[in-house]
């Protein structure tokens, strides 16, 4: 069978291999778009990872899909009624790197309680100077987690060890885990409220579209962190740097970035349509790179080898089930998904 995997770098190829022997692989580096689907267009099943967009335009160039298999948690880049509509079945990858997003997390609010970014920079320069790196603890520090699945529990887990006081909001309240873990639920406000650091770890939809907006920062601690490892929807950018600004906020960590689907790099914006809307986002981009609280990373909460191979494990795990008319690990399910090839 054609299987063929787009995002893929060049060490993933001979995993995948003996992952799924006896099929016919493609790889390709690129995302998927509608340009270069066609690439794909005898393929029963094919991969991708959170770059690409796949939509109705995009599936209507690949006639024989029968199995999308992204390599990711997350899948808002799929359309998953055209998926449904057109008999396509749609996987994801539900666990990889909890641990690994959460370590990151951690990683971006030490660079900003001790001011990493900024001493590394100046000593890089031969400077110094201690003036203007003076950090704080983050021992005693209230942590509010927004979003307690299983990337929030491992962050909880790692504050508790630094000794933080940890509250957290959820749609969905585990009392036992709150109670094993010693951390208390409360309402999103009143997390803002009391939180020195705020941690993003909630699924981007249309419901958290901006859910850290102007109106939710004015209810922010003053001087608090804003972390985010999970989507950069998830922030309103230009409330974000009227934040920064006020001094709301004493600096962000952002491993996502608003836009970023549609804007990886600034020579390809002629190429786009509603060029004008991604220059706004590109100028955001450069407007928050260019404040020393701010850390940003680009998006690689979740790239560390170990979690990368349990990516690539899971995924082809997900191919073989499905072709075996057992499918697992499901978020669109057509009729009839799983029929053995």
């Amino acid at each position: 069978m054609e299987i063929a995997f787009y995002e893929v770098e060049d060490w993933e190829r001979e995993r995948l291999r003996s992952e799924l022997p006896g099929h016919d692989l493609r790889f390709y580096r690129e995302s998927l778009t509608v340009a270069n689907a066609s690439l794909a267009a005898t393929a029963e099943v094919v991969s991708v990872f959170i770059r690409s967009q796949v939509d109705a335009q995009v599936l209507a160039q690949l006639p024989r899909l029968r199995l999308l298999a992204t390599r990711s948690t997350g899948y808002d880049h799929v359309d998953l009624p055209a998926c449904v509509e057109k008999g396509v079945a749609v996987s994801n990858v539900p666990f990889y790197g909890e641990n690994t997003v959460a370590e990151h997390t951690f990683g971006l609010i030490l660079a900003l309680s001790r001011n990493l970014l900024k001493a590394y920079v100046r000593t890089s320069r031969g400077d110094f100077d201690l003036a203007g790196l003076e950090g704080f603890d983050i021992k005693g520090k209230t942590l509010g987690v927004v979003g307690a699945g299983s990337i929030g529990l491992h962050v909880i887990r790692i504050a508790k060890g630094f000794g933080m006081q940890v509250l957290a909001y959820d749609v969905r309240e585990n009392h036992l885990l709150a109670e094993v873990l010693a951390f208390q639920y409360l309402p999103l406000e009143e997390l803002f409220a009391r939180s020195d650091v705020v941690t993003l770890h909630t699924p981007y939809l249309p419901a958290t579209h901006h859910l850290v907006d102007r109106e939710a920062l004015a209810k922010f601690k003053r001087g608090a962190l804003l972390i985010n490892t999970a989507r950069g929807g998830l922030v309103d950018t230009d409330a974000l740097i009227w934040a920064l600004d006020e001094g709301i906020l004493a600096g962000a960590g952002l491993d996502v970035l608003e836009g970023e689907e549609v804007v990886r790099e600034d020579r390809e914006l002629l190429l786009q349509p509603q060029a004008e809307d991604k220059l706004r986002m590109v100028l955001r981009r450069h407007i928050l790179l260019q404040r020393d609280k701010v850390v940003i990373t680009p998006h690689i909460a979740f790239y560390s080898r170990e979690a990368l191979e349990r990516i690539e494990d899971t995924t082809a795990a997900n191919i073989r089930a499905f072709l075996a008319g057992q499918p697992q690990n499901l978020v669109a399910v057509p009729p009839a998904a799983g029929r053995a090839a």
